[in-house]
């Protein structure tokens, strides 16, 4: 992709299976990349592999729902590379029940995750993406922000929120050159789609569903992301902003 070389990147949920997809994709394309996760054993081992791939990779764990450590973290990131190009807010989480199933206590839990992080990423990054004459912002929000989902209301809320942001923070700061666009997911094979399945029957009849309904007749993968992200972060996008888009296989409801 043109202009994506010796940019910075960070990336939230790195270690996760779309986020392990962006980054690979990012380091073949030759940004130098900070990988952001919670997890920090996982984190590493993955930045390792990262690096013997060639890429120039800073690994830094904190909690995106704690705006004192996004802060930090950023600042470390901008200290070590210089500047800041590109921002992708990729890590959520997410478990299958029935609205009245859930308690208040797993809405803040969701809330905090899916909302308050990117939103924490927004305050941090944006200042040093204009600083810089400019920038990308992508966030991930999910094909139930846009249809919503059986087994995921708060979620559903959550990136419905997350698209709405980005397109009044894209309207916000387009005259300085900041880009901010929405890739939505739809059900991709990953460690958090598969955690619904266990948890019972409720969470196998989605998965079922879901997969009969995809147009394409399977789940996404992880390596079906990245394309688009590398596509808005780079100079050919250059022109966009505020776009919502869906990778889901066709898929056109949920539940």
């Amino acid at each position: 992709m043109r202009g994506l070389k010796e940019r910075v990147a960070i990336v939230t949920g790195a270690a996760g299976g779309i986020g392990r997809a962006i980054c690979e994709r990012f380091v073949d394309e030759g940004v130098r990349l900070v990988a952001a996760d919670v997890n920090e054993p996982a984190l590493i081992e993955f930045a390792e592999t990262l690096q013997a791939r060639g890429g120039d990779v800073l690994a830094l764990a904190f909690d995106i729902t704690r705006f004192a450590d996004v802060s930090a973290a950023v600042a470390r990131a901008v200290e070590h590379f210089g500047q800041l190009d590109i921002l992708v807010n990729n890590a959520g989480w997410d478990i299958a029940k029935p609205f009245l199933d859930t308690e208040p206590d797993l809405w803040e839990k969701i809330i905090a995750i899916n909302l308050r992080g990117p939103l924490n990423l927004h305050k941090a990054v944006l200042p040093h993406l204009i600083a810089n004459g400019g920038g990308k912002v992508i966030n991930i929000a999910s094909d139930a922000g846009r249809v919503g989902s059986s087994g995921e209301s708060v979620y559903s809320a959550c990136k419905g929120g997350l698209i709405a942001f980005s397109k009044t923070v894209a309207r916000e700061y387009a005259r300085d050159n900041v880009r901010v666009n929405v890739v939505c997911p739809g059900p991709t094979d990953t460690a958090l789609l598969r955690s619904f399945v266990g948890e019972g029957e409720y969470g196998q009849k989605i998965y079922d569903k879901l997969q009969k309904a995809i147009p394409l007749k399977r789940l996404g993968q992880p390596a079906d992301i990245p394309g688009m992200i590398a596509f808005f972060a780079s100079s050919d996008a250059d022109f966009i902003t505020g776009q919502v888009i869906s990778v889901s296989g066709g898929l056109t409801m949920h539940g």
